[in-house]
Formats: C-alpha cells, structure tokens, sequence
C-alpha cells in the first residue's frame, strides 16, 4: 500500500457500485460517466493496492477485499455526511430533509397522529418517511441513508441511541364470531391450545410474538405465514387463526364491524417498547430528543392506547 489517502469521491464511487454492481447503474446513480466511474475505482484499488471488483461483461463482483472496503466506506461516508450536517444545522435546527424510517407495525398507528403536529411545530422540516424492515431501517442509520427511526428493537450496543417513545401491550385477536372467544382477560398460557399465526421472518412482530410464545410454554405455531399486517388480521377473521397484535394496531384492526375481536393479557401482560432511534455520533441529539418530546406529546393528545414515560 502506498502513502496515499483514499479521497471522499473515490470512496463514494466505490460505494455506489458496491452497491448496483453495474457501472452503467452506479455512474447513473453519482450522475456521472462511466468511464470516470471506473477510473475513480481503478484509482482506489491502486491506493490500496489491493483487487476490489471482479469485472465481467456483464456486471461487477466484489472480491473479498472490495466487501470489506465496502462496508468501511459506506461507514466514512456516513461519518463525511454527519460533519456536513453539523456544519449546515449549527443554530439551526429542525430545517431541511429529515429522514425517518418507521416499521410497518408502527407506522399506519403512529404517523396520524404525529404528521400534522409535526409540521405545524416545524414548518421549515421536510419529513421524508420511509417504512421498511428493522434490519433495512438499521442499515440505513448505519451509512447515513436514514437520519432517524421509530423501532421497537433495543438498541443498545450498535452504536445507536434509542429515546422512548411509549410502551404497548400486545393484545390476543381472534376471529369476531368464535364462540369460544375469551370473555375477559386471558391467561399467557391459553397461548398453548391456540393455533396462534404470525409474519415472515424479517418482521419484529414475528419475533416479538415467538417469545411471547416461548414465555407461554408453547413448542409450535401454525404453518401459515403472512408477508402483511394486513393479510394477517384478514387470516385471523377468515377463522385460520389467532395472532398477537400492539395494542395501537389492535385499536384499528380489531373495531367494531372488523370481523375481529381483541382481548388484554392478565398482568403481566407481555409487550414492547417503542423507540426514537438515531446514531450516538450524531451532531443532530440535541434536535433528536426535542423531537421525541414533540412526538410523545403527540402521542399524548392523540389518546393512543399506550403507555407514556413518567415525564410525558
């Protein structure tokens, strides 16, 4: 290896057709031409004097030195995002594009109750949202694609900090016309005698609800899987089975008229905590916990079934 530095627009480069595994895709993507592309790449390799892509007619592999550098990259590009935002967003805070990712079984409870006061607090943000999987959400935080997260994943020990947002018990929700439907609370091991249905693997309710199942003493869950919180509550008042759902989207899904009904667990009933997630290195925490404050107060106002923290 030389003594020469990797430059910012070598590793950007680098990092884009990492990503595409296409020049013509990746140069697209950088907004510049192919053959600059490709020189910003050579370059690199030959500043770390290592292979970094297999080249074919076709499309681009890493070698095992180009994922490395890869996620290094992606990493210092992050961090070249972060000392640019500190730069932009001293003594002003809440302006500009704002990137928030939201889990999917958070975020159609969540967000009417946070866009409208969000916008009248912060009229200069400009809230982008993104609902995608915990691990998509995660990676996002991890190269800077995403700014903030709403999770309901500890997250202690990634290098990310989590603000609470509020607690939700998790309701048992059964088919609206079962005539053996629990008349009060119920007890965790009812779970055992329960054909109880969960979501694809990727999904945090899915092992959210698998260790609630573990507490309850049950060994197997029925075979039927769904890709949606949707299709899951239209499987359980279509009689295939039972699920656990947060009691925010139990509030909507489980309605009068739905087809579903929704009963509490006996204490202590099982449940997860919501989080306001964003980089510990951030120069934005500041802005951060004002805004977990603004969303709390929301949530507050919105009378979600929740559980807020002592200072809300």
């Amino acid at each position: 290896m030389n003594n020469r530095a990797p430059t910012v627009a070598q590793l950007r480069a680098f990092a884009a057709l990492a990503e595409k595994l296409h020049f013509r895709d990746a140069a697209a993507e950088l907004g510049m031409s192919q053959p600059a592309l490709s020189g910003a790449v050579a370059a690199l390799e030959e500043t770390l004097g290592t292979r970094l892509v297999e080249r074919t007619t076709r499309h681009v592999l890493l070698t095992r030195s180009g994922e490395a550098v890869a996620q290094r990259a992606r990493a210092v590009l992050a961090g070249v995002e972060e000392l640019a935002e500190a730069a932009q967003t001293t003594g002003r805070p809440f302006t500009g594009d704002l990137h928030l990712g939201v889990i999917p079984t958070v975020a159609p409870y969540l967000l009417p109750a946070l866009l409208r006061p969000l916008k009248a607090r912060y009229p200069e943000l400009e809230l982008i949202l993104h609902e995608e999987q915990t691990a998509t959400i995660l990676d996002g935080l991890v190269s800077g694609r995403l700014d903030l997260a709403v999770l309901a994943t500890p997250v202690e020990g990634t290098g990310m900090t989590g603000l609470a947002l509020y607690d939700e018990d998790f309701m048992l929700v059964y088919p609206g016309d079962d005539p053996g439907a629990p008349r009060g609370p119920v007890a965790l091991t009812a779970l055992r005698e329960l054909p109880v249905l969960v979501m694809e693997e990727g999904h945090c309710l899915r092992d959210q609800t698998l260790e609630v199942c573990q507490e309850a003493g049950r060994d197997g869950l029925a075979s039927t899987r769904a890709a949606s919180l949707a299709t899951l509550v239209q499987l359980v008042a279509g009689g295939l089975g039972v699920t656990l759902l947060p009691s925010t989207a139990a509030a909507v899904e489980a309605r009068p008229g739905s087809g579903l009904g929704a009963t509490r667990f006996r204490d202590p009933a099982p449940g997860r905590s919501i989080l306001l997630v964003h980089r510990s290195s951030s120069p934005r925490a500041a802005e951060f916990e004002q805004l977990a404050r603004t969303m709390r107060e929301a949530v507050k106002a919105h009378r979600m079934p929740v559980r807020l923290p002592a200072e809300a």
